[in-house]
């Protein structure tokens, strides 16, 4: 066997072309995982947004879309959408999903990187929606795609999420958000997006998300603003 023409560890020949290594092996050696030419984001600037449930981040990202033309992505629209596929990734993330395991990093960075890879020509700018959730998310994230221009932060105190989603449990009928399961899902967010936030004190913005959605968006205009009149 030619050692420099197989892939390692999943001994499958090395593809000249796409499509990737049927075992997604993910080798350094593996010409089907070779890195493509980086997202340029001094012309397609790269935004996450960042907040609690209940911070009003998602209107707040209907808005950025209607003024910017961004391209919203998602994480856990990205998933539903390939489970739906029924490609052999969506069979392997539906077995993981039915054993409640969360689905790895390496999986959601390779469906971020691909939804952007196929839109980099054309988009004006990338909105990435409640992603990173940790720390270690944010530093893959960059080594892997590209680095993020700036950081939305809707900020509002957990007495305001708190009563906030109670109201949405409320009127949804979910009896799963009471008040003791959404301040554990609270502190679970703000522990992981404290470390998260830490790591880019240059890039990050904090809005008051306590205001109201047109007041929230001028500031959101102030900040995005400038960013899109350089490119």
């Amino acid at each position: 066997m030619d050692l420099e023409k197989t892939c390692y560890p999943c001994k499958q020949p090395i593809q000249d072309k796409k499509p990737p290594c049927p075992l997604q092996c993910k080798s350094p050696k593996c010409a089907a995982y070779k890195p493509k030419a980086p997202i340029d984001t001094s012309k397609t600037p790269i935004v996450w947004v960042l907040g609690g449930p209940g911070s009003g981040k998602g209107t707040q990202c209907e808005r950025i879309i209607a003024k910017y033309g961004f391209t919203h992505l998602s994480t856990g629209d990205l998933l539903r959408a390939e489970v739906k596929s029924g490609s052999d990734r969506a069979k392997c993330l539906t077995s993981i999903m039915e054993r409640g395991e969360l689905v790895p990093n390496e999986t959601v960075l390779e469906l971020l990187r691909e939804a952007m890879m196929a839109r980099a020509a054309d988009s004006k700018g990338f909105l990435i929606d409640g992603y990173p959730r940790e720390k270690s998310q944010g530093i893959a994230f960059e080594n892997t795609i590209a680095p993020v221009t700036v950081i939305l932060y809707f900020e509002a105190s957990c007495e305001t999420l708190t009563k906030r989603l109670l109201g949405r449990a409320a009127s949804s009928g979910r009896a799963d958000d009471n008040e003791e399961t959404i301040k554990l899902r609270l502190k679970t967010f703000l522990d992981n997006n404290d470390l998260v936030l830490a790591q880019y004190p240059d890039k990050l913005r904090r809005i008051n998300a306590e205001a109201t959605v047109d007041q929230i968006f001028s500031e959101v205009q102030k900040i995005l603003d400038p960013i899109v009149a350089t490119k």
